[in-house]
């Protein structure tokens, strides 16, 4: 079987097995508890909910709800191609060899890989369909335990590169979150232009917290996508408030993940930017922070909030770097090997000298965190938050022909500036200050009020 190596560096890709139309990450490492937790009882309503909203293409399609026991599709449906037991034994063959030639740690993380090919081997060969199979080599990668190296089949792939381009088309309410199984919610990061949820009020910081009165748990999937034009009752909760439930109206919903650019109003009349970047895995994400320095022109001062960006790829990376930062900034080492990287700049406004604040957290990983890091290292940016995850092995990709690929940590990332082991330390705010994202809005946010008190405005 032939395989293909990529060689360009790609980090944590979150969204492999999941999207980011009505993104569903699911962290291995679940959200503290508050020490309040608000109630998931929604408050009770006078007259029969009524949706906010009604596509012009649902107009004439009467409501109607799905039954909570019915299992809904989860992904875009792409098709499944049977592959022979032959075929799988090559593909677990070439695949334990990958992992035995790069990946970074000579001793495999502590793990006894002699023990876990054989194990897996004996899986194959008592006899395995074809989504077992790719479902058992995910898990047989994972057992690596970086949290970076992951097994992906070929409907993932298709799934993953239609999500990078943004051509694919989910039929859902317009809302990009990330799951806290541990608090039972889906916590919303930005709702889509346009969406039902945007015209439900549903917005950034809310907390959905029961899908046609079920809780946000792993068993259940994303019940937020569902069938075109049916109905889908939300119960939503905003920082500080009761709950609350919304009728939602699924549609087709299609493109990039959007970003939210500002102008922070200040007392002394300074001009003050703010970009939240939620990923690295989106390329229209350059031209979108590109367009939004260009519209606030001349800064005195910016915020880049990474707090839960946990990576993407270089392509997309590398020329957001370039507005901020040049030259070299780091290398990225292997087993037997390092290699350079090195920045170009390409100014946008003063974005090469403004003074800079990256906010990260725990959810910062991988790019999100040599992205702060390097801007921190090399005195362009103070960082403000919490310390990251400390996760910044690179990825290398590996095709199989059947169209599935591993990902396997085959380098790490070391600053060009100092000799800090970001793997080890995570990236270390210069001030401290950090609350749950959905605890807050954006005028009552503590880091920003932080960021604001660095800048010195």
């Amino acid at each position: 079987m032939k395989i293909k190596r990529l060689a360009f560096g790609i980090l944590i890709l979150s969204l492999l097995a999941c999207n980011y139309i009505t993104q569903m990450v699911f962290p291995p490492t679940a959200t503290a508890l508050p020490t309040s937790t608000p109630t998931a009882s929604p408050t009770s309503t006078p007259e029969p909910l009524a949706p906010a909203f009604i596509p012009p293409e649902c107009t004439t399609t009467p409501l109607a709800t799905i039954s909570p026991q019915t299992s809904l599709q989860t992904a875009p449906a792409f098709e499944t191609v049977e592959i022979s037991q032959g075929e799988q034994m090559r593909i677990i063959r070439e695949l334990a060899d990958i992992v035995k030639d790069v990946y970074v740690y000579s001793d495999f993380n502590g793990k006894d890989w002699s023990e876990i090919e054989s194990r897996y081997k004996a899986k194959v060969e008592s006899g395995l369909d074809t989504e077992s199979f790719y479902r058992e080599m995910d898990a047989m990668i994972r057992e690596l335990g970086d949290e970076h190296s992951a097994f992906i089949s070929p409907v993932e792939v298709e799934q993953a590169d239609a999500e990078l381009r943004g051509d694919i088309e989910f039929v859902g309410v317009g809302i990009s979150g990330q799951a806290d199984f541990t608090r039972e919610r889906l916590i919303v990061h930005a709702t889509y232009p346009g969406s039902p949820a945007e015209y439900a009020g549903i917005q950034q910081h809310d907390s959905i917290l029961l899908v046609d009165g079920l809780p946000i748990r792993e068993e259940t999937g994303n019940r937020l996508r569902g069938p075109k034009c049916s109905a889908v009752v939300v119960t939503v909760q905003s920082p500080g408030e009761a709950a609350r439930d919304v009728m939602l109206i699924r549609y087709a919903i299609q493109g990039n993940i959007p970003i939210d650019a500002r102008l922070i109003s200040t007392t002394d009349g300074s001009k003050i930017g703010y970009i939240f970047i939620p990923t690295f895995f989106d390329e229209a994400l350059p031209g979108q922070i590109k367009n939004a320095l260009n519209e606030f022109g001349q800064l005195d001062g910016l915020i880049l909030d990474v707090r839960l960006n946990g990576g993407g790829i270089s392509s997309v990376t590398y020329p957001i770097l370039e507005y901020f930062v040049e030259g070299k900034i780091g290398e990225f080492v292997s087993r037997s090997d390092s290699r350079s990287l090195a920045i170009e700049p390409n100014p946008v406004q003063n974005s090469q000298t403004v003074p800079l604040v990256v906010m990260v957290s725990q959810d910062t990983a991988s790019f999100g965190e040599i992205f702060a890091g390097v801007l921190q290292d090399s005195g362009r940016a103070k960082i403000v938050g919490e310390t990251s995850l400390g996760n910044v092995e690179v990825l290398h990709r590996y095709d199989f022909e059947d169209g599935s690929q591993v990902w396997i940590a085959s380098e790490t990332f070391y600053s060009a500036f100092s000799n800090a082991n970001w793997e080890e330390t995570g990236i270390v705010p210069d001030v401290q200050a950090f609350a749950e994202w959905d605890t807050f809005y954006f005028d009552t946010d503590p880091s920003v009020a932080a960021a604001l008190d660095v800048l010195g405005h």
